[in-house]
C-alpha cells in the first residue's frame, strides 16, 4: 500500500506538524518507556505501555512526513504508513510492531495474563532502540522539526 492509497482510502489525512508537537509526542513516549520499565507492573501493562511508546514514536514519523492517521484501525494504518516511509531495512521491525499490535489487542480487550515476561522485556528493549532510530531519522530528514533537540 502507498501513502497515496492510504490518503485515497481516507486512512491518512494531510497534517502540518511542528517541533513543539513532536516534542510533546516524544514526552509521551518517554513517559511510557519509563512506566513500562516499572518491575512491579503486570507483564500485560508493561507490554501495552511500551507498545504505546512505539505508537507515539511512529506517529512522530508520520507527522513529519505531513500526514495524520484517520478513522478506525489507526494503529494498523500507522504501521502500514511506516512500511512506506521507512527504508526496507526496517521491514522486519515494522512487522514485529504490527504483531505486537495483535498481542496488545488480546491483552487489552480479551484476556488477562496473555503476555509473557519475555514479551514484555522484548518490546521494551525494541521501543528504547526505536526511540533512537526515530530521533536519528528526524534529525537526518527533518532537522527543523528536530529543533527541540531532545537527544535523551
Amino acid at each position: 500500500m502507498t501513502l497515496k492509497e492510504l490518503l485515497n482510502d481516507d486512512k491518512l489525512r494531510p497534517h502540518k506538524t511542528s517541533a513543539r508537537e513532536l516534542a510533546d509526542l516524544l514526552k509521551v513516549a518517554e513517559r511510557d518507556l519509563a512506566d513500562a520499565a516499572i518491575a512491579g507492573l503486570s507483564t500485560d501493562r508493561r507490554f501495552t505501555i511500551a507498545y504505546n511508546a512505539i505508537l507515539q514514536l511512529s506517529t512522530m514519523i508520520i507527522y513529519a512526513q505531513g500526514y495524520k492517521t484517520h478513522g478506525a484501525a489507526h494503529h494498523f494504518t500507522t504501521f502500514e504508513a511506516l512500511k512506506v516511509i521507512l527504508p526496507g531495512e526496517y521491514k522486519e521491525l515494522i512487522a514485529y510492531f504490527d504483531s505486537c499490535r495483535g498481542k496488545r489487542n488480546v491483552s487489552d480487550y480479551d484476556r488477562s495474563g496473555s503476555i509473557s515476561q519475555k514479551d514484555a522485556d522484548e518490546i521494551l528493549t525494541e521501543a528504547v532502540q526505536f526511540k533512537k532510530l526515530v530521533l536519528n531519522w528526524l534529525n537526518t530528514n527533518y532537522p527543523k522539526l528536530y529543533s527541540f533537540n531532545n537527544t535523551k
